[in-house]
Parts: structure tokens; sequence; C-alpha cells
């Protein structure tokens, strides 16, 4: 059977809620340091905050995908999903700011205030439903367009997620700079960072019924034909009822090999998103690492935002040059230059007391992040046959959760035995991830005999 190309517009619209998705994950990447500080957090325990995220998506996903290779509706099968996910994201966005506000009573348990306590588990709510709007885009990709095509719709759904993280990235600079407060009393936060929520929350749900409005999902019948299960009818439905063991085990090798450099990069990443308010605090502003309500703290915070929008940025112009890599190098190659890029750029931070002087650091970090977001899928699932495409990918998920998880539960004994209580060594430990990522990457089999 000939697979049917897709046009672009129908590219386009498949992943177009992916730029409200991303959003939501930029303002919850570039502020939740800033507000658990904000609420009371000390930095040595900044990083088990990081926990809930990725645990909530290696449980989420691979349900998400399980649930939904099994789900034939008249609304679709992966649509019903980010709907849901949608909808639970937007009310907890509108939540998770006003953490300080609320009058709660001011005991504290096992350390955290109360304030803290709703943080976290709205924290908790919000990644789990970004989860699960996030992971329907991936699988309808995988569902609808034929290998031909993989590479152009996960490029089209790259860019959308660079520049849903751009917009997210730059809202409370934004707010800041049209006059809207960017300080507030101790242990609230600050305005500019609540209406970047709210505004994130509205075009997460626009674009979100967009794609659901003008995306028409294949039938079971149309699914079949598509993927050639008919021709295996029996063998598709028996594998359908292995579980996730069975499936681990019969997973391609491009899945265990790429998820080993997924381990090395994740982890950085999280660093960098944990410590990268403190460090620039100290480092540019001047702040003296004690109280997160005084406005060197939060202006730094302000500008994580410009610096994540510059690594955004830069992931985006080294997308286009990755083709080039990939033509001289080889995929592998390709992808261990971007990785080294990115480790320099991170190592980098540890000598830079200028804030402009960070956007270069951080420009070289979006290297990495374009080979992260361009080359694992299509390898991964172009490696994956059968009828478990959801349930694989929900799997695989994990091999960026369970870096996340490790990478937060290490990180206060790194930051105090290793980095002598100095943020900026934690995204120096990130670059040295990122040149371990690197030299993983050649024990990648794209090709299965």
């Amino acid at each position: 059977m000939q697979k049917r190309n897709l046009s672009f517009t129908q590219l386009f619209n498949l992943s177009f809620g992916f730029f409200g998705v991303q959003i939501a994950y930029a303002l919850q990447s570039a502020n939740i340091s800033r507000i658990f500080a904000t609420l009371g957090a000390d930095p040595h325990t900044l990083s088990f905050f990081w926990i809930l995220p990725p645990l909530m998506g290696m449980i989420v996903q691979p349900l998400v995908g399980k649930y939904s290779d099994k789900t034939w509706t008249r609304l679709g099968r992966r649509k019903p999903y980010l709907l849901v996910g949608a909808l639970i994201a937007v009310a907890v966005m509108l939540l998770l700011p006003n953490a300080g506000d609320f009058t709660f009573a001011q005991s504290a348990f096992l350390g955290l205030n109360a304030a803290m306590w709703f943080g976290l588990f709205s924290l908790m709510f919000l990644d789990t439903s970004i989860n699960i709007a996030m992971q329907p885009f991936k699988m309808m990709v995988g569902d609808m367009v034929n290998e031909e095509q993989k590479g152009t719709a996960y490029a089209i759904q790259s860019a959308l997620c660079n520049a849903g993280s751009v917009v997210g990235y730059l809202f409370p600079i934004f707010f800041t700079w049209i006059g809207i407060a960017n300080t507030a009393p101790e242990g609230v936060i600050p305005d500019s960072v609540k209406w970047s929520f709210y505004a994130g929350a509205a075009i997460l749900i626009l674009c979100s019924l967009y794609t659901f409005a003008t995306v028409k999902e294949l039938n079971p019948e149309e699914y079949a034909e598509f993927h050639g299960i008919d021709a295996n009818a029996k063998k598709d439905a028996k594998a359908e009822e292995k579980g996730f063991i069975q499936l681990l085990k019969e997973a391609p090798s491009a899945f265990w090999t790429v998820g080993l450099v997924q381990f090395f990069c994740w982890a950085a990443f999280m660093y960098m998103w944990t410590y990268s308010n403190g460090t620039i605090a100290v480092n540019c502003f001047g702040w003296d690492g004690v109280n997160a309500a005084d406005a060197a703290f939060q202006d730094a915070g302000g500008w994580v935002g410009v610096v994540f929008c510059v690594q955004a940025v830069g992931s985006l112009i080294w997308a286009a040059f990755l083709p080039k890599l990939e033509h001289w190098f080889g995929n592998k190659g390709a992808y261990a230059i971007s990785l080294v890029v990115g480790a320099i750029g991170f190592i980098s931070i540890w000598f830079v007391t200028n804030q402009y002087v960070l956007w270069i650091s951080y420009a070289l970090i979006g290297a990495a992040w374009a080979a992260m977001l361009a080359l694992p899928f299509t390898i991964v699932t172009n490696a994956i046959k059968g009828g478990n495409m959801g349930y694989y990918l929900g799997l695989f998920n994990c091999t960026i959760c369970v870096p996340q998880i490790v990478a937060a539960l290490c990180g206060r004994s790194l930051l105090i035995y290793i980095c002598a209580h100095v943020q900026a060594g934690m995204l120096v430990v990130a670059g040295v991830f990122l040149l371990c990522g690197a030299a993983a990457v050649f024990a990648i089999k794209e090709k299965e005999e």
C-alpha cells in the first residue's frame, strides 16, 4: 500500500496545539524555582520540588499511550485526552501563582509551609495535565504521518515547541515592561508572574481547541490499513495484550541506546531549570543569596525568561543548520557535536558576570536542545513496528522523566559536596553530563537487523 502524503496545512494543524502546551511548559520550567524560592524554599532543597513533574510524566504518559491506543470514539482516538489535559492545565495555571495569596495556617509540615504545600500539589496537577495534553500530539504524528514525512512533521512540532517556549519565557519580563509589578511582599508571587500564567492558560486552551477542531483522526479501519495491520491481525491483536514488561523486552535496540543519551541530556537540563535563577541572581544582579523577595532575585527571575528565550532561538537557528551537519557527519555525528556545543555553553556560565554575555552561553545550550527535540523521536518511531506506537512512546518518555528524577534527588548532595553551595557549579555539572551524553551517542543503533 502506498501511504498518502499530508499537506503542509494538515501537518501544521496536527501540531499547532503543541504551541499552547509548550507555553505552559515554558512557564513552569522558567518560574517554578522562582515561585518556590519566593514561598520560602531553601536553595539546597529546590531540586526536590522538581521531582514531581518528571515523576508524574513517567506515570501519566505510558498510561495515556496505553489507553489511547485502545480508544476509538466519534471525537477521535488521541484528541479526547488532549482536550481533558488542556482543560485541567488551564484550571491549575489560574491557581498555582496565587499560592502565596491564600490565607493558610502558618504551621509547617516536613519543613514546608502551607503555601508551599499548596504550590507543590498545584505543580503536581499542572504537570500531570500538561503531560496528558502533550503526549497526543506526538502520538498523532506516529498514527497519521508516513515515514517519508515524519521528519518534516516532527520538525514542525519542534518549531512550534520553540516558538511556544519563546512566548512563555518572555511573558514575565513583558508584563514587567508594560508596568505590572515584578516584586511583591515576602511570600507572595509577583503580579508579573501571575499574569504570565493567566495569558498562557488562555493561549493553551485556544490552541488545543484549534487542533481538536481541524484534525480528523483515522478510524480503526483506516488506521489498520495505513499501518498494514490487517495482514497480521491475529499477531497484532495478541501484541495488544502484552504488558509493558514484555514490550520493553521486545523494544528495538534504538529504544535503549537513545535512552542512554537521553539520561545525560535531561539530567543536565533539569539543573539548568533548577539553578539558573539563583546563579544569574548572584553572578549578574548582586543578590545576597538569602532573601528571595529582594528585587535582585526577582529581576533575575525575569532575566531567566530572557536567556531561556535566547536558548529557544538558538535552538531554532541550530535546527536549521542540523540537516547540513547530518549530511556531513551523519545523524550520530550531528547529535554528538550538538551536545558538545551545549556543554560549552553550560560550563561557560561559571565565568559570566554580565547579564548580556549570558546570551552567548544560552544560545550555545540551544544547540543541544535542538538535537534533543529533533533526533530521538524520529529514530525511535522509525524503529517501532506494530500496533503499540502510543504505548511505546509513553514508555520512551521514561527516558526523559527518570533522569530528571535522579538529578533532582542528587541535586542537594551535589550542591553541597561537589559545588560547595555555589549554584553556578551545578551548571558546570550539567555541562559534564552533556559531554557524557555526546560520548553515549555512538552507542545508538539506528538500523535493526
